[in-house]
């Protein structure tokens, strides 16, 4: 019996010490959206939708890290703070592909709560999740690392990987909000919650918060490689697995090439089955969206098969148009 109490306690003041360490730097975030239309009398009128989240001071200058669907198209941001402050916001910049952004409210001095290292996780480390759930301001929850390296795909449909699942309850209005380490790092930004579940929510790795938040905040977008293709994976015939490494069961079929882009002025053609990319094996449309993430830039090799014939295609990769 004094064991479990002893147990408790030290449970209790690791989950207490991280909610007064972090709580400070955890903001609500509200977004509102304008919806014009007219009267029937034809004169216009602006309606507004409201959505709320929650978020994360990651610099004392007032940048605030939160997730992409809590502030997508918002026409305004405001940011509740926990003594009860609330502000104007304005937005920095979004990833959706990553399901990320990042805002800033002026002012100095605000609580900042530090990033940690998401790649030291452990699986059954105690974490704590702090958030806005349901309007609630700053409600704090504890759990375990359920696991690791889980992957699902946002709105976008690109798939993020190396996701942090948490059996820490996670409710609408914690999307947004810091998942915490038993030091108070920041290891991750809550995102998901599959809601016919329970204990089964997930957590965007600080790894890539860190990657990603660096971007917005120094261009106000994440650069990423563009190839200029449309394209699906694809189960390779059985006569081409032998000219595609032999055990490769799946490549990536261009359906249409983009007229002007960098993969028409290497010469991709539609119907090319792109098997590898600069030495590394493509299996399908994920490895391409993998490797043009960390080479937005620099010239590389595609390996493909056209007509059943091995081509290569030197292709220096563009950006995205808006």
């Amino acid at each position: 019996m004094a064991t479990e109490i002893e147990a408790l306690d030290a449970y209790s003041r690791v989950v207490t010490s991280v909610a007064e360490k972090v709580s400070p730097a955890v903001v609500k975030v509200s977004a509102g959206y304008g919806t014009p239309r007219r009267t029937r009398s034809g004169r216009p009128l602006t309606e507004e939708r409201a959505a709320a989240g929650s978020g994360v001071v990651i610099a004392p200058d007032g940048y605030i890290l939160t997730n992409s669907h809590v502030v997508a198209g918002a026409t305004r941001l405001e940011v509740a703070t926990g003594d009860g402050q609330e502000v104007a916001a304005e937005a920095v910049g979004e990833d959706p592909h990553t399901d990320l952004a990042v805002i800033r409210v002026s002012g100095d001095g605000l609580v900042a709560a530090p990033l940690g290292d998401s790649n030291a996780l452990h699986v059954g480390q105690l974490v704590v999740a702090i958030g806005n759930p349901l309007g609630f301001q700053c409600a704090v929850t504890a759990g375990v690392v359920s696991a690791l390296g889980r992957s699902f795909r946002t709105r976008t449909g690109r798939l993020i990987e190396n996701v942090i699942q948490t059996d820490a309850a996670l409710n609408p209005g914690n999307s947004g909000g810091p998942l915490c380490d038993s030091g108070g790092r920041v290891v991750g930004i809550n995102t998901a919650v599959i809601s016919y579940a329970q204990g089964l929510c997930f957590a965007i790795p600080s790894s890539t918060a860190t990657r990603i938040a660096g971007q917005l905040i120094s261009k106000g977008r994440v650069v990423r490689g563009w190839l200029g293709i449309a394209g699906q994976t694809w189960r390779l015939p059985p006569a081409l697995r032998t000219r595609a490494d032999g055990e490769r069961r799946t490549a990536v079929l261009v359906g249409e090439v983009v007229p002007d882009g960098p993969a028409a002025a290497a010469g991709a053609r539609p119907r090319d089955v792109i098997v590898g990319i600069d030495g590394r094996p493509v299996a399908g449309v994920d490895d391409l969206h993998r490797f043009l993430d960390e080479h937005p830039s620099g010239r590389f090799t595609v390996r493909a098969l056209r007509e059943g014939k091995p081509v290569e295609l030197t292709v220096q990769p563009g950006e995205p148009p808006a």
